[in-house]
């Protein structure tokens, strides 16, 4: 008697993937609440990139997603001021660590700003004497475009482990605050800023970051803005706000707390930013890194090319498909 047909269940197809992982400009779409009163203009940054990146990822491979989410997150960070409306955080359980130090709250950074959260005190630049508007300030009109990339991935979620790129060109004066409250002007060179560092940020089901890990060395950036280590430094008058105090002439002992931004000051930051990493040649932060994925275990995950950067060139949408 002929075995009876048997009739296989078609396979689900695999869910989509969300849009900040296919889109690096998702949540510039979103109706939201915009830190300037309107999303930012992220134009001039997006076509430098296209311009002067090393790397050219696949469409859907596993680089290009991270590049993509990471891209989204740096908008939300910068121009998004409520929570809520922070698509691509794991609200409850998101925090933000640089070289081994405190994790941080979202809260955190949405009060002091993205520099000012990841600058420590130092002889060019410390978030003791700048707010949020002046931080971008500073390095917005210094680098009118800083350009980010994902230069390699070394695993795949829930702990992503990657290597990345971010660039811009010296077009103007550097001038901020030190760690002494003096203001710091370096001239411009009209070189390229060029750093490195390495992230490990742990996802969940949504491919949303949750716990981001960053090492870099928090001075090159500035070695390379003032390559001779000479530096213009005058003392600030006290009752001006950071913003303010960053064009004017006078000079006098600065001791202020940070005054936000309105009016014409706040127009003026509409235009991108990128988000403020920065490093230099990350060996030491690689060995931190297979440290911290030596015991990452990987039986809830699939990969269908495999795991790091080799299978991440391809199949990456099941990547991000979680198995339980």
């Amino acid at each position: 008697m002929a075995a009876a047909d048997v009739q296989v269940p078609p396979a689900e197809p695999a869910p989509a993937l969300p849009d900040y992982l296919t889109d690096p400009d998702a949540v510039l779409k979103d109706e939201a609440k915009w830190r300037y009163g309107r999303a930012p203009d992220y134009s001039k940054t997006r076509q430098v990139f296209q311009e002067t990146k090393k790397m050219s990822h696949e469409a859907g491979s596993l680089p290009e997603l991270v590049q993509n989410l990471v891209k989204n997150w740096e908008v939300e960070a910068s121009f998004k001021p409520s929570l809520d409306d922070w698509r691509t955080v794991d609200h409850p359980h998101y925090s933000f660590a640089i070289n081994g130090g405190d994790p941080q709250t979202a809260e955190h950074m949405l009060k002091h700003g993205t520099y000012n959260a990841i600058i420590s005190p130092n002889e060019y630049y410390s978030p003791e004497y700048s707010d949020f508007a002046s931080s971008h300030k500073t390095f917005k009109r210094m680098m009118p475009t800083f350009a980010w990339e994902v230069l390699e991935v070394y695993s795949g979620p829930p702990q992503v482990a990657f290597r990345w790129r971010h660039w811009g060109v010296m077009k103007n004066d550097y001038v901020g605050f030190n760690n002494k409250g003096e203001k710091v002007t370096a001239k411009a060179h009209g070189g390229l800023i060029n750093i490195q560092g390495v992230t490990v940020a742990t996802v969940n089901d949504k491919v949303q970051l949750q716990q981001v890990r960053t090492w870099f060395d928090p001075l090159d950036m500035f070695r390379q803005i003032a390559p001779d280590g000479v530096v213009k430094k005058d003392a600030v008058d006290k009752a001006l706000s950071p913003t303010d105090a960053l064009d004017s002439d006078n000079k006098v002992e600065i001791d202020q707390k940070p005054q936000p931004a309105t009016g014409e000051d706040a127009e003026k930051l509409l235009e991108a930013t990128s988000c403020p990493f920065a490093g230099t040649d990350p060996k030491e932060a690689e060995k931190e890194t297979e440290k911290k994925l030596s015991g990452n275990s990987s039986d809830q995950y699939s990969m269908n090319a495999g795991e790091g950067t080799e299978g991440a060139q391809s199949g990456a949408s099941a990547v991000f498909r979680v198995e339980r």
